[in-house]
């Protein structure tokens, strides 16, 4: 995680993007990625910071179910990857849209938010099962979270 402190009272070009993104001026301002936080709302910053630490896939997953229409012949109960983003663990563990998770560390996925569940639960840094469809066939890998 990274930090960059501005000082807006002498760099007027930080001062300008703090105004823009917050709609304040005169108040202290915080960023945490791309959410803007007025004042020193200790509860928010927390729940943010939290969320930083917490591993990511690097995939836009949705419930199965929904996309089963649209791409039949995918189970219907997962997590169906949509899109993978570059670097990812996702794309390192070698998911592709169109897979459909079924299992993270040995556990279930039924729902796409178990995936995101899961994570929550998991240190960074850690490498984890991952089983999924693809091509009429479940599949497993590690993903390095």
């Amino acid at each position: 995680m990274r930090f960059v402190e501005k000082n807006v009272a002498a760099d007027r070009r930080a001062a300008m993007e703090m105004v823009q993104k917050s709609g304040q001026q005169g108040v202290p301002v915080i960023t945490v990625g791309d959410e803007v936080v007025v004042g020193f709302n200790q509860p928010r910053l927390r729940q943010l910071f939290q969320q930083m630490r917490r591993p990511k896939l690097g995939a836009a997953i949705a419930d199965a179910a929904s996309q089963a229409k649209k791409h039949p012949g995918i189970p219907t109960s997962g997590a169906y990857v949509g899109q993978v983003r570059g670097g990812s663990p996702a794309e390192r563990a070698g998911l592709r849209p169109g897979d459909v998770i079924v299992a993270l560390g040995g556990q279930p996925i039924i729902l796409a938010e178990d995936v995101n569940q899961l994570l929550a639960q998991l240190p960074q840094g850690r490498d984890v099962s991952l089983t999924y469809w693809r091509e009429g066939r479940e599949r497993d890998t590690l993903v390095r979270l």
